[in-house]
């Protein structure tokens, strides 16, 4: 794709914004819980391995070399995986009481899959060797 690399870092810039934004919130604690700060839960960060893998795929999708590109595809299938985790884990229903879903967990979760996406489709220019054997 022409413009994979853009797309991939558009969708990063996506993925560290929808981390700050609400993901859930209990009603019965009055708690929002973001991908940052998830503070009255057993949940940590669970955002902040997404900020770190997304920097890891910005770095990737900008070098032009094909070792960047086969190692972004595992760190954004990595960073997909762990948005899927995040969604299922901070979304659950925990003793009868289901939390409520705000806009920054569907965010996530479409912002990691196109990022997956713009990687499994690189620009990268690969130069052939072979026909220069073939003219022998």
């Amino acid at each position: 794709m022409k413009y994979s690399k853009w797309l991939g870092l558009a969708s990063i810039l996506l993925v560290i914004t929808a981390c700050t934004m609400p993901w859930v919130q209990i009603i019965s604690k009055n708690i929002t819980i973001t991908g940052l700060k998830a503070t009255g839960t057993n949940y940590g960060k669970p955002g902040l391995m997404n900020v770190i893998m997304s920097c890891f795929a910005a770095v990737f999708f900008l070098l032009p070399k094909v070792w960047a590109k086969r190692a972004n595809l595992f760190v954004c299938a990595f960073n997909a995986a762990w948005a899927i985790r995040s969604y299922i884990l901070v979304s659950t229903c925990y003793m009868g009481e289901c939390p409520v879903k705000q806009t920054g967990l569907y965010l996530l979760l479409i912002a990691a899959i196109l990022m997956l996406l713009a990687a499994l489709f690189p620009n990268l220019e690969l130069v052939n060797t072979n026909q220069d054997k073939q003219g022998s």
